[in-house]
């Protein structure tokens, strides 16, 4: 019988590597499809991530069709067109306004009410924060299954919205090309803030 890793087991540092120290932006595609079931694969391992009281906000579509394809185009900013066209997949990352409706499936010993207690700009920044979260474990499964990401705001999210959820329920947050990457137009890695620059220990 397989043995499960204890909590507090770190990963080694290919694991590493691939996840976060040599993962890159990219802003250029093999030509090479996704296998068919690998998004399902990969959204199996980020709806593990944790949740405020497991809310799970986020509402993904994958845009993967010529068609759809199509109807993303006009809302792209035009540094974005040509590599969004050209990757095997295009999350569009979104919200569900109305994720408490999932509460007594999800949560059901918390009392909703008590919790948002209909309040809109609570229910929004919960909605928004949590689904961003889900986002990033979705981006970091999917490189740890070898697929590649490329996330993008520079898009009319209005223009998305009316497009892909027009009833107003789920709201656009970012998007993210999924694929083969090549070095084509990878700029060289950007510095990040030092420890000391971005945190505090009191």
């Amino acid at each position: 019988m397989q043995e499960t890793m204890r909590s507090g087991t770190a990963l080694d540092k290919v694991a590493l590597d691939v996840t976060f120290l040599n993962a890159r932006t990219r802003n250029d595609w093999l030509d090479q499809e996704l296998r068919p079931g690998l998004l399902e694969e990969i959204y199996e391992l980020a709806r593990m991530g944790p949740t405020a009281n497991n809310c799970q906000p986020m509402r993904v579509v994958f845009v993967t069709t010529t068609q759809a394809k199509e109807r993303l185009h006009p809302a792209l900013s035009p540094g974005n067109v040509d590599k969004t066209m050209a990757a095997p997949a295009t999350a569009l990352f979104a919200y569900d306004t109305r994720f408490y409706d999932q509460m007594p499936k999800l949560f059901p010993h918390v009392d909703v009410d008590g919790w948002l207690g209909g309040d809109d700009s609570l229910i929004e920044s919960i909605a928004f924060r949590n689904a961003t979260l889900q986002a990033a474990y979705f981006m970091i499964a999917a490189r740890a299954l070898g697929i590649d990401c490329g996330l993008m705001s520079g898009f009319d999210s209005d223009a998305v919205n009316k497009s892909f959820f027009p009833n107003g329920q789920f709201k656009v947050n970012f998007i993210c090309n999924l694929g083969y990457g090549t070095d084509k137009n990878l700029f060289p890695r950007a510095p990040r803030l030092e420890f000391s620059d971005a945190c505090a220990i009191i």
